[in-house]
């Protein structure tokens, strides 16, 4: 078996929802439809054997005095491809997207005791830019 991903910009609702697997829940048609009609927004899925077992995705950011930077929104890794590289080659790849889409940079919040995904920015290449708090809103 070949475990190489390939990685692939997911273009179609049918393509989102085909890797709704990966998500935290079910993927809707209208918020695909929404995700893919948003400018900025972007989905990377890697298949292994024309299976979706994994996807990062990322927003661009924009402000009138800093430009553009990508957001890594989203990062996950179906469990049996996990260690594999899978999730490192995603997040490489929505770097290069993001440089190639003129971002200045791209960042990711993630939680300090989250050692996998920690082990895997870093060796995304991705550097440590010290503590920080989120505080979030909830709606509905």
């Amino acid at each position: 078996m070949d475990t190489r991903p390939v990685v692939r910009r997911a273009t179609t609702v049918a393509q989102l929802t085909a890797a709704e697997h990966l998500y935290d829940g079910p993927a809707r048609p209208e918020w695909a439809e929404r995700f893919l009609a948003a400018p900025g927004h972007l989905m990377l899925i890697a298949y292994v054997e024309g299976e979706p077992v994994g996807m990062v995705s990322g927003i661009e950011m924009s402000h009138p005095d800093k430009g553009t930077e990508m957001c890594l929104y989203e990062l996950s890794v179906d469990e049996p491809y996990r260690r594999r590289g899978i999730g490192r080659a995603l997040t490489q790849a929505l770097a290069e997207a993001a440089n190639e889409r003129g971002c200045y940079g791209m960042w990711v919040g993630v939680e300090r005791d989250n050692d996998a995904a920690m082990a895997t920015y870093r060796s995304a290449r991705a550097e440590d830019d010290g503590d920080f708090a989120m505080l979030t809103w909830t709606f509905g």
